[in-house]
């Protein structure tokens, strides 16, 4: 029986979030999940679902002027949409999109499904709102508890990691192909830092550890890949200061800012190493990523990391956040023993095979969906 979920999808960017959920789509469809996918009509989601031939429902959250849409009024849209579709289950992909379509789903009796990929504070009313869905994924234990404290209703809120397909992101040995794009020598040892050019990424606590490794490691590159999206002036300054350390001084001409990439896959096999300084991260993508890839990686213990890379793994080296010497020191100690990062490396794509891989993800994904759409939500969460 085929039956049809509309998924609400806050960005038209390919972030994380986004990134996991095409993971799983294939598994869910091949399930007899019809999804329709709801989300901003530019960008490289929808290009990515039409290409696929996954059915798109454009709905913008903007105004013409860039600000919000008035809640009530996109509310009002959605709830309207969904009664044209008629879905079996809707599914917001993030917690903005629970928030907003909570009281939606709850008006129209719709089984509903909110994904929590954050951890943010949440107001009273964010919580009721999110209250009204039928069933929470946290894609951590981390953030579970941390919104659990807030006021989510614990039976309700459950456990789902994301995962990754480990065929397209696997080891193999490096090239030297990025070196050459970069203009770099060939022996040029590259540090990547994944993610969005934001604060809580911790990108500016890696540029004071490059400082400090510059003179004694001279062939030491700094890759940084990812973009801005926030237009606050804080994240404006944050990425000014960011790229204007690496524009002068020991470190001029060491750091190489690459922006979104398509070739995430083959760029992780190239790295020397993966640097995460997240000063919080609910469950990093790219960890998993890099890990299948065989990367080896250096990361904060915040979050869902300590999840992901359990201290008695040995897959990664964790650190503490803000910690600019304790990164120069991590870094530095891989880098005189490649021997250490190659074992890293190995027992990273052991770790994500054996725990995260997308298969494993879409079984999960598709048991709530059964679930909640078929008993109502009853089935209590308690992890």
């Amino acid at each position: 029986m085929t039956r049809r979920v509309a998924i609400l999808c806050e960005f038209g960017t390919l972030n994380g979030g986004e990134h996991s959920l095409l993971a799983v789509l294939p598994r869910l469809i091949a399930c007899g999940w019809t999804p329709t996918v709801f989300g901003p009509a530019s960008g490289a989601l929808m290009a990515t679902l039409r290409a696929r031939d996954i059915a798109v429902e454009p709905i913008e959250y903007r105004a013409s002027d860039g600000g919000a849409r008035p809640r009530n009024l996109l509310r009002e849209e959605i709830a309207d949409r969904l009664r044209s579709l008629e879905p079996s289950l809707l599914h917001a992909n993030s917690l903005s999109m629970g928030r907003l379509s909570g009281p939606v789903a709850e008006a129209l009796a719709l089984p509903s499904i909110a994904h929590l990929r954050d951890i943010v504070g949440l107001s009273k009313a964010a919580v009721g709102d999110l209250n009204r869905h039928r069933r929470l994924l946290a894609v951590s234990a981390a953030t579970r508890e941390a919104h659990v404290r807030q006021g989510l209703i614990p039976e309700r809120t459950c456990v789902l990691y994301n995962g990754v397909d480990v065929t397209e992101f696997q080891p193999s040995e490096p090239n030297g192909w990025l070196q050459r794009e970069l203009g770099l020598p060939h022996d040029a040892q590259l540090i990547g830092c994944v993610g969005q050019l934001i604060l809580r990424k911790g990108q500016h606590v890696l540029a004071d550890a490059a400082a400090m490794l510059a003179d004694r490691w001279p062939t030491l590159q700094y890759v940084f890949v990812g973009t801005r999206h926030s237009e606050k002036e804080e994240t404006r300054r944050f990425e000014e200061n960011l790229r204007s350390t690496f524009s002068s001084g020991a470190l001029a001409s060491r750091g190489h800012f690459l922006g979104v990439r398509t070739d995430v896959p083959s760029l992780l096999r190239e790295l020397t190493l993966l640097a995460h300084p997240a000063r919080q991260e609910p469950f990093g993508r790219v960890l998993l990523e890099a890990g299948a890839s065989g990367c080896a990686i250096v990361a904060t213990d915040v979050g869902g990391t300590r999840e992901i890379f359990a201290p008695d793994s040995e897959a990664a080296v964790l650190i503490a956040p803000d910690d600019p010497r304790g990164l120069a020191e991590a870094i530095e100690e891989l880098l005189l023993h490649p021997e250490r990062r190659a074992e890293l490396g190995q027992r990273a794509r052991r770790r994500i095979v054996d725990a995260f891989g997308a298969e494993r993800s879409a079984e999960g994904l598709l048991r709530h969906y059964n679930e909640v759409s078929d008993a109502n939500g009853t089935v209590a969460c308690l992890a």
